[in-house]
């Protein structure tokens, strides 16, 4: 397989990255802020489920546990398809930066693109929001 195209998507928030990454790190949050799980996630032993909708259940594995602000999750469909995504909170000054990798899958056409990236920046702006209010 050759690579991708590849897109990070960033975020600064206004907060020690600490308390970033602590939150990012909760799977609990997550449907808080990413519009895709806003069903929430139930936890199934060594992974989560989240409600796909019209794909059906949706596996969602997590990074162990780091201080490293590590958030990388990988998504299993239900026809067994596979996607890691790359999730980074790490030190920016006395904030914090987010940073998601989208990766373009083969096939997908440019607008599927772009509105995966749209979304994925609408996650991090409500991420922020959330973050910065809270502090």
């Amino acid at each position: 397989m050759s690579t991708m195209q590849a897109r990070i998507i960033h975020i600064t928030i206004d907060r020690d990255w600490h308390d970033v990454a602590k939150y990012v790190l909760n799977p609990e949050n997550m449907p808080h802020w990413a519009a895709g799980l806003g069903a929430g996630l139930d936890k199934r032993g060594d992974h989560w489920v989240a409600d796909g909708g019209p794909l059906g259940e949706v596996q969602v594995r997590f990074a162990p546990d780091n201080d490293l602000g590590v958030a990388d999750h990988e998504v299993t469909l239900p026809d067994g398809k596979k996607f890691h995504n790359a999730l980074r909170v790490v030190p920016n000054g006395d904030g914090a930066e987010v940073m998601f990798t989208l990766l373009r899958a083969p096939g997908m056409s440019d607008a599927d693109f772009e509105s995966d990236a749209d979304h994925i920046d609408k996650d991090l702006k409500t991420l922020k929001s959330l973050i910065e209010k809270a502090a």
